[in-house]
Parts: C-alpha cells; sequence; structure tokens
C-alpha cells in the first residue's frame, strides 16, 4: 500500500480507495426531477435495493484538534488535508451493525477514505464518550497504518471528538460503469456530543434543511450521459462538507474569511 496520507493508487477494496467526488445542493423538486431521469442510467445499491425506501443511515463521530485545524483546512481549501472519524451505519445502539475507524482526505483533487474494522457491535459503545470513545477505539481497532496514524495524531495533536453526523443515504450505481457511484444524502443533522451513541440529553440541530447533498463518487471520468444530465438540470458544483456545516450549525466554529 502507498503512503497512508497521500490518497495515492492502493489496491481497489472497500476499505481503502482513492477517486473523484463531486457535490451538488438538490431542492426538493430538483432532487426528484434528477432523480426521475437518472433511473435510465442508475440502478439501486444492491445494499438497499430490497430495504424499505432504499436508504440506509450514516453516522460518524467526527476528531479534531483544540484549535479545529481540520475545520480551517477545509475552509481555507488546502490541496493535502484529511480528517479521522467513527463511522457506523445504524443510528441505534440496539442495532449490530459494524463500526469502522476511518482517515478521509484530499491530495490535489483526488478523495482518498481508509477504514479498519474495529472489534465489536455498535452495542459496545453504549455509555461510551470522551476519553472512553478514544480508548475503545485504541483497544478495539484492528492493526495496521490507520490505527498507528490515529494513535500519533491523538497525542500530537490532541485529537478528540467534537460532534456527531447523522443522515439518510440513497445510493445508485451506474448500469454501465461499476466505478460510477451516486449518492443522495438527506436528513442531515449535527449534534455536539463526545459520544457514538449519545443519551437524548444531546440534541440533534438540522443542517441545510429541506436539502440534499448529491455526491457523485467516480474513478477516472464522467461519462458522457451525466455531463448532459448535468446541462438539463443546471447543477452547479459547490464545496461543501458536512461536518464543517454541522460544525457552523451548532457554534462551534465559523469561516473567519
Amino acid at each position: 500500500m502507498s503512503n497512508l496520507l497521500t490518497g495515492e493508487e492502493v489496491p481497489a477494496s472497500r476499505l481503502h480507495f482513492s477517486r473523484f467526488e463531486f457535490k451538488y445542493l438538490l431542492n426538493a423538486n430538483r432532487r426528484v426531477a434528477l432523480e426521475s431521469d437518472l433511473q435510465h442510467f442508475l440502478q439501486y445499491d444492491p445494499f438497499v435495493a430490497l430495504r424499505e425506501n432504499h436508504q440506509y443511515p450514516v453516522r460518524s463521530l467526527y476528531f479534531d484538534d483544540p484549535r479545529y485545524s481540520a475545520f480551517h483546512d477545509k475552509i481555507d481549501g488546502l490541496l493535502s488535508r484529511s480528517k479521522f472519524r467513527v463511522r457506523t451505519y445504524s443510528s441505534s445502539i440496539d442495532d449490530d451493525a459494524p463500526v469502522f475507524l476511518e482517515i478521509k482526505g484530499r491530495t490535489n483533487n483526488l478523495v482518498f477514505k481508509h477504514r479498519i474494522a474495529t472489534d465489536g457491535s455498535s452495542a459496545d459503545w453504549s455509555g461510551l464518550k470522551g476519553e472512553a470513545v478514544i480508548q475503545s477505539i485504541i483497544d478495539r481497532a484492528g492493526k495496521g497504518a490507520v490505527r498507528d496514524q490515529f494513535c500519533s495524531d491523538l497525542y500530537r495533536k490532541r485529537l478528540r471528538p467534537v460532534a456527531l453526523i447523522d443522515y439518510q443515504r440513497r445510493p445508485y450505481l451506474s448500469k454501465y460503469d461499476p466505478l460510477f457511484r451516486l449518492t443522495f444524502d438527506e436528513c442531515l443533522t449535527a449534534t455536539h456530543t463526545t459520544s457514538l451513541f449519545p443519551t437524548r440529553v444531546a440534541t440533534p440541530k438540522q443542517v441545510v434543511a429541506g436539502f440534499t447533498i448529491l455526491e457523485v463518487k467516480f474513478r477516472h471520468h464522467l461519462p458522457s450521459w451525466f455531463h448532459r444530465v448535468i446541462q438539463t438540470h443546471e447543477l452547479r458544483r459547490i464545496s461543501i462538507s458536512k461536518i464543517v456545516s454541522g460544525m457552523e450549525t451548532l457554534g462551534l466554529a465559523y469561516d473567519e474569511n
């Protein structure tokens, strides 16, 4: 494997990848019209084909240092940046969903993500917050470069959990190119907590309420048919980060530029 933080080519797998990611913000009407047109080119990800509403929940606990360097690196548009998060695919402590430690970042225009599974289901995280969450990650994450980098940054940068991001995701795959993936992310909320499964005391706040974030993910180039879709629906790429928007909504940090 190449250097973990460079995002250079790595063997294709669900745990490691580098790709391009384009994002668009859709209001309700544009989302309905766009999704209807895309049915000609896309099919549901098999994981959601039989699920109710063809969606699954995504929950991520993000880490940053006391100066919110990851937040400001994104705001400043640094071409090389990264952040850590703990991710699961359930919003309920009762579900037996896997929990991953991930590092996600960007090198120039390529987005990279490396993840490693933790030992134990989401139920093992009940009641854990702050330092207990950190220790649980260290104890349960599999050995490897992701865990090693996390441990290094914990002490070098004094990382700590800062906010929880939740949303519902509907994923599609191209009928013609298995490397072209598209997701609709909606019902985005942010919670000021240091726990992966906080108590009811923590109140989620809506982020970009009423809008859907469309993410287009591909390895080499956009297909020609999607260029036509962009023109037809007058889509405009935006630079948006769920955790940055969430932290701003929670009043934790601001764009001071």
